[in-house]
């Protein structure tokens, strides 16, 4: 069976022929890291920057990823300032910037490679030795661990506004700012254990040929052989890994937020109804805590519609790949394959910087504490904010407990006059 795996680069996944031929993972160095000869399949086992036909990465790595990475590091590191203030800090918030570091983690691991081998043009060369591991290292285990993160704490914020608007008596009770606090870290640590077998499945053998750009000089690149536990069936190894991707970091995930977003709109939609309704009655105060809510439902959506738009292509893509090489249904040209990959990785560094602008956009309460940290204004007490309670309603109905407000939503600042 002609299998295929994929190379994660900073999330943004390229597909890497692995298998053509069977005898590159049949060579076997065991405790022998003594260079191997020529003719036992070792071209196939050197660690290649870019692949041949991909001539299309260099501007894409080297200008544009570099462009929106450092955006999205600015960006996040900003609504990192905002969300955790204490007159913002709530079970949504610290969603939302956990979301925010993850994504600037995704692109700050990589930088330094891709500026290095695509933006100074080193991606012509043999990467070094002493690059090899940290190379990989940064361009495909760590971005990896922090995008699964993101997806998943995606979900987590769909689901916990689901239970906000729909559930309120499970609200009242378990979400609260400890318990969204441990969940977070719980995906985090759950997010690194899905990678945790990448870190150790390739040996690191150092390795000297003819330099690309000058055959005359002699440089030492490395071999990266699969370690016994992973030769002993490799198909299976890598069938089992992308398998669990596809699945878990991809189908799954996306089907939830499909549902979860379909059923905030409906609840956004009943919502209205019971405002227009509440507006006749003459009760503006129980009205305007119903709007406020629904802003930031509506808020939310928008960010989990931006998350599907950009990341449902590479799901689909991924779920091909894995279709074709799997059951070897001819699908698509691998190059084909590779193109797609580019653009919807592109798509998804492009959309990092997004959710910023809908914050500023869509969150007055953002915006202001935006503009006082850089002009230097004391941040508002927690009673100058009109605030709504944690459970504020159910499908559109208003709930008091006691007259005791639970703050846990991006609020908005009362109107002046």
């Amino acid at each position: 069976m002609t299998s295929a795996k994929f190379e994660i680069s900073n999330n943004f996944s390229s597909f890497v022929g692995y298998d053509h031929t069977k005898k590159m993972f049949n060579t076997s160095y065991g405790n022998n890291t003594s260079t191997p000869d020529v003719g036992r399949g070792y071209e196939e086992l050197i660690l290649l920057i870019m692949n041949p036909g991909q001539s299309y990465i260099v501007p894409i790595n080297g200008i544009v990823s570099i462009i929106f990475i450092l955006v999205t590091i600015v960006t996040n590191i900003l609504v990192m300032l905002v969300l955790p203030r204490k007159h913002m800090r709530s079970p949504t918030n610290i969603i939302l910037a956990a979301m925010a570091l993850a994504d600037m983690l995704t692109g700050l691991f990589p930088l330094p490679m891709f500026f290095y081998f695509f933006t100074l043009g080193n991606y012509v060369e043999y990467p070094p030795y002493n690059w090899c591991y940290v190379y990989k290292l940064f361009t495909e285990y760590l971005p990896m661990i922090f995008h699964t993160a993101s997806i998943w704490l995606t979900v987590f914020l769909a689901i916990l506004r689901y239970i906000y608007v729909c559930h309120t008596d499970v609200a009242r009770k378990v979400c609260t700012v400890p318990n969204v606090i441990k969940a977070t870290v719980g995906i985090y640590v759950v997010a690194t254990l899905t990678q945790t077998t990448r870190f150790f499945e390739s040996e690191t053998i150092p390795f000297s040929l003819p330099s690309r750009r000058s055959p005359n000089k002699t440089i030492t690149t490395c071999l990266f052989p699969y370690r016994p536990f992973v030769e002993q069936d490799i198909n299976l190894y890598f069938n089992l890994i992308y398998g669990f991707r596809v699945i878990f970091i991809h189908f799954i995930p996306c089907s939830l937020l499909l549902i979860l977003n379909a059923l905030l709109i409906r609840t956004m939609r009943q919502a209205q109804l019971r405002r227009r309704l509440l507006l006749r009655q003459n009760k503006k105060n129980e009205s305007k805590k119903l709007a406020d809510s629904n802003c930031t439902t509506l808020m939310l959506v928008a960010v989990l519609g931006l998350f599907l738009l950009v990341e449902l292509p590479l799901g689909v893509i991924m779920i091909l790949f894995s279709i074709q090489n799997t059951l070897e249904i001819p699908i698509f040209e691998t190059s084909n394959f590779l193109l797609m990959t580019a653009v919807s990785n592109t798509a998804i560094l492009v959309s990092y910087p997004l959710n910023f602008l809908i914050y500023c956009a869509m969150s007055r309460q953002f915006r202001e504490t935006f503009k006082r940290i850089f002009t230097c204004k004391p941040m508002p007490l927690q009673r100058e904010c009109s605030q709504y309670t944690a459970v504020p309603q159910e499908n559109g109905k208003i709930h008091q407990e006691h007259n005791k407000t639970n703050v846990v939503e991006i609020s908005e600042y009362k109107k002046n006059g």
